[in-house]
């Protein structure tokens, strides 16, 4: 049974704990009082002020295991809070794997620094968890995929719009690393994971990777610079740093370009603009 009681206490007590500099957002003048707005946590957990606010008073819905999820990552709740919430929702425990899609406190908080950067939270699969907004005008909403669509590796060998966005003489190495990536993933986690389930379905699915499969290509340790293809700034030429959280085998990815290069500037005019740029191949 849900305790919603508990639930709204908590909530506010958590959204109260929470300054706007710890989720990258400005103090402001006007604020008077510590913590977060409720229409501040609604937007950080992409839902309605509405529905978040009735969660709070309580008199809201029975919230879904999506819901509380997005809840977890926008109060920037640690894995135990996460469970707790959960409990008081009247779920069952997410499942304590290695290797889950909570994001931990730490990452969201140098996500939100990052805004105007693009960069994003993506997991061993290839599933990109957050994005920043820069992010989504660069490569587009990579986190409205179901099934498993939600991997890039799966997208990159069975969806051909999905190799759009670098230039054609990139594929077949963009595909090694992909299958690279995959293979440390498979090593670690074991054929009787969802690791090995992705690996089973792109054997069948794609010959290509397939074939690279056998090779056992292996990642080497320096990233080199990427090719961009966007259709409102053109071409560019980007690096990717990445942050790895070991507890949790997820990555942030942080895409940056040299000052003073076209693809600088480029990269700038995506900043500004933000989620106005949709992208369409």
């Amino acid at each position: 049974m849900a305790d919603r009681a508990g639930l709204a206490a908590f909530l506010r007590a958590r959204r109260e704990a929470l300054q706007p500099e710890d989720v990258g957002l400005p103090r402001g003048r006007r604020r008077r009082t510590g913590g977060l707005r409720r229409e501040e946590v609604a937007a950080l957990c992409d839902m309605s002020v509405d529905y978040y606010s009735r969660l709070e008073q309580p008199r809201g819905p029975h919230p879904s295991e999506q819901m509380l999820a997005a809840i977890a990552r926008g109060l920037h709740l640690s894995l135990e809070e996460r469970d707790h919430l959960f409990q008081l929702a009247g779920h069952a425990l997410p499942r304590r794997v290695r290797r889950g899609n909570h994001i931990t406190p730490g990452m969201m908080r140098i996500l939100d620094r990052l805004e105007d950067t693009p960069a994003q939270v993506m997991n061993h699969l290839g599933e990109t968890l957050k994005q920043t907004r820069a992010a989504v005008a660069l490569l587009g909403d990579e986190t409205a995929y179901t099934g498993l669509a939600r991997s890039a590796h799966y997208r990159w060998f069975t969806d051909p719009a999905s190799r759009l966005v670098h230039p054609e003489s990139d594929h077949a190495g963009q595909s090694r690393l992909m299958v690279a990536d995959l293979h440390g993933a498979y090593t670690r986690d074991g054929g009787d994971s969802r690791t090995a389930e992705l690996v089973d379905a792109l054997h069948e699915e794609s010959p290509e990777f397939a074939g690279l499969w056998r090779e056992r290509p292996v990642l080497g340790p320096y990233c080199a610079s990427k090719r961009f293809r966007h259709p409102q700034v053109g071409m560019l030429e980007l690096h990717c740093q990445t942050l790895v959280d070991p507890d949790q085998s997820q990555r942030l990815l942080v895409y940056t370009a040299v000052p003073g290069t076209e693809s600088h500037t480029s990269l700038q005019l995506l900043s500004v603009l933000g989620q106005s740029l949709q992208r369409t191949f």
